[in-house]
């Protein structure tokens, strides 16, 4: 089964780290992706740009309204996802436990619906 691994971070830790720290955590991430490779679980991952460029869409009574970032209420913003192939949700969680930014941030771990599904879009259900 495939889990979409959504990875959290406060972009202030990051950038108040030094040159060396981020070096290390840079390698120690480009490691494990290759790990991930390696062992068959990892399908795609991307890091994504600043929060500071991004733009979130609403579309409402077919206005659209289009705001900037950065959200002052958010602590800590979506910095990247990874794509990974496992048994069950508790592999998922192993394997999403070890990236190494979680121990600055969260990493949230979600199962992909393959197919969208005829019945009600969230009914609750894991």
């Amino acid at each position: 089964m495939k889990y979409l691994c959504l990875a959290y971070e406060a972009e202030e830790k990051l950038d108040a780290l030094s040159p060396g720290e981020w070096d290390a955590l840079r390698r120690e991430t480009l490691a494990y992706v290759e790990a991930l490779r390696e062992s068959g679980h990892l399908v795609i991952t991307h890091a994504l740009k600043s929060v500071r460029t991004s733009r979130t869409v609403r579309v409402r009574n077919g206005e659209l309204s289009v705001t900037d970032g950065p959200f002052a209420e958010t602590k800590e913003q979506l910095g990247g996802f990874f794509l990974i192939e496992a048994p069950d949700l508790e592999e998922a969680v192993r394997i999403a436990s070890k990236w190494p930014s979680a121990r600055l941030g969260s990493i949230e771990v979600r199962p992909i619906e393959e197919v969208l599904s005829e019945e009600r879009r969230y009914d609750g259900s894991p």
